[in-house]
């Protein structure tokens, strides 16, 4: 059975895009070895559960049902409840990894993962297949391959959460929330995974992000492939991510 990591930080990752990859790995058969700091489980942002805190634009921010009735299965779930920690990663063990993405400032701890940003290093040089969502490319522009100082998708084509939809998602709710939806105030994803290639233009932001896939529209969403690594936006994306990456597990 091949196995697949998914890393995650100790509070904060974002429930659709984790859930449901893990729900269609383990119906493809694959193995789903989750990660943590401490290796002790991990928790969504409640806030993209509940909506608790975001005014008038909750009911169109927060998960859709489709994600609840996946968290739910997967909080039971072996895999979940029996992370390893990010120190007992060993690359040669796994056939792939995926990174989610989330805004809540608690995703600093995996982002600023020096021991995870030396695992991605080590995937990528062995060639492992690799996907990630949203602030997920993130963590892989700030792995940097020491023998060269670059990021180990500065020759990639990639995408990530775009500019325009993390400022409209803070302006919508700064009201009541503040700056909740800027994981890092002043800096935008976009930016510094851009600033992390070796042309802007290895930037692909794809058609306009305004609807996301259902579990009826599957195949709406959008998401980038360059050899071993596929990329996507935002949770709106996901079923489209998820079939991507398990085709390329299957090659």
């Amino acid at each position: 059975m091949k196995k697949v990591l998914i890393p995650i930080p100790s509070y904060g990752f974002d429930p659709t895009e984790m859930a449901i990859p893990w729900l269609f790995l383990r119906k493809n058969g694959f193995a789903v070895i989750f990660a943590t700091p401490s290796g002790k489980k991990g928790e969504a942002d409640k806030i993209m559960l509940n909506g608790h805190g975001l005014g008038l634009f909750s009911s169109l921010l927060i998960a859709r049902k489709d994600t609840i009735n996946a968290y739910s299965e997967m909080e039971n779930s072996q895999d979940f409840l029996n992370p390893i920690s990010y120190s007992d990663i060993y690359p040669d063990e796994f056939d792939g990894v995926f990174l989610p993405g989330g805004h809540h400032k608690g995703v600093k701890e995996y982002l600023e993962s020096d021991t995870l940003h030396s695992l991605m290093v080590e995937f990528f040089a062995k060639g492992k297949k690799a996907a990630a969502v949203c602030h997920g490319p993130l963590l892989l522009a700030k792995s940097i391959n020491p023998e060269n100082g670059r990021s180990v998708i500065y020759e990639y084509k990639t995408t990530s959460l775009l500019k325009i939809q993390e400022y409209l998602a803070y302006y919508l709710t700064k009201a009541w929330a503040g700056d909740y939806y800027l994981t890092y105030p002043g800096l935008s994803v976009e930016d510094e995974v851009k600033a992390s290639l070796k042309s802007k233009k290895q930037f692909v932001r794809g058609n306009l992000p305004l609807f996301r896939e259902t579990p009826e529209k599957p195949k709406r969403g959008f998401f980038v492939k360059d050899r071993n690594y596929v990329s996507a936006r935002w949770p709106g994306d996901i079923y489209s991510l998820s079939f991507a990456f398990i085709s390329l597990l299957k090659d």
